[in-house]
């Protein structure tokens, strides 16, 4: 029987002795490479991490800056579009000038009204014109110091009965006037037609009385207001929004529930006793009858 050499070298059949201090050096080769690989690797994934981030934390600030470029005027991002309105009381960040006209015994009516609710909607879109009215450079309702002083005992009065006044518009410069006037004569400009004068053919807002190129407000002696719940904060059923270019605006309005009635000769009652007179068109327009200037039309900003 055919037999084979146990020193044979045939590749089929056995391995070659290799030295033992070679087998270590390939060993410890082997292991560098292996570490350097992972430790590129890592690396590699903590800079794509770590670009990645980058770009997320940055999109934000580019999508602002994107909706801040392309935002058209009276946008949700500037606080001013129809519908909306900043609580001038709650807005710390607004602050007065405190440029009133010297020796003309105006006042700020937060300053002297602390408890009442103050929503000054032509300094935001939420009015017959859908965006902020000229000379309204702030959320400030002012006053002559006479009618403020009245107006606080309106409000006295309201709050043992469960209610407070909520001030939608007070002093007026005549610019914002004008503004009106301009936007009378843009008949295709009827952005906010539905919601303020829905049965009123632009055309006909000053014939029927509800414009004017002169306004009480100017005289700063005039306030539009309704009442809200002193408890809640909510704003009373008035049977109608402030401003509503339209018949059931109107004092003694048909169509009315027996609370929205109600409601309407409480707020009346309380102007009427501390001096101030009605509009007949608008159950939330008041005009201090012994006002301080009874002729003169100011201009100045509200700011």
């Amino acid at each position: 029987m055919f037999s084979r050499n146990r020193n044979s070298t045939d590749p089929y059949t056995s391995v070659q002795p290799q030295p033992r201090a070679s087998v270590y050096r390939f060993a410890r080769r082997s292991l560098r490479r292996t570490i350097l690989l992972g430790l590129s690797a890592l690396l590699l994934l903590i800079s794509w991490n770590t670009a990645g981030t980058g770009k997320s934390a940055a999109s934000p600030d580019r999508a602002a800056a994107a909706q801040v470029e392309t935002a058209p005027p009276g946008s949700p991002q500037d606080g001013l579009s129809p519908g909306t309105s900043p609580d001038a009381s709650q807005d710390k960040s607004i602050e007065k000038l405190n440029q009133l006209p010297k020796g003309k015994g105006f006042v700020y009516l937060d300053e002297v009204i602390p408890d009442a609710v103050y929503d000054i909607r032509y300094y935001t879109g939420d009015n017959f014109i859908g965006e902020r009215i000229d000379g309204y450079n702030a959320p400030f309702a002012i006053l002559t110091l006479r009618a403020a002083r009245a107006l606080k005992k309106v409000n006295d009065d309201l709050e043992k009965q469960g209610y407070r006044l909520k001030i939608i518009d007070a002093y007026r410069p005549q610019k914002a006037v004008d503004h009106f006037i301009a936007w009378s004569k843009k008949p295709q400009d009827t952005l906010m037609k539905e919601k303020f004068y829905p049965d009123v053919d632009k055309k006909n807002l000053f014939k029927l009385g509800y414009l004017s190129s002169k306004s009480g407000h100017s005289r700063g002696s005039t306030v539009d207001l309704t009442m809200v719940y002193k408890r809640t904060g909510e704003e009373v059923d008035m049977g109608g929004r402030v401003d509503f270019l339209g018949a059931i605006s109107a004092h003694g309005a048909k169509g009315l529930t027996k609370e929205q009635r109600k409601h309407r000769y409480i707020l009346k009652t309380a102007m009427v006793k501390q001096g101030f007179k009605p509009y007949s068109k608008e159950w939330w327009h008041y005009t201090l009858k012994n006002e301080p200037y009874p002729s003169t039309y100011f201009d100045f900003d509200v700011e």
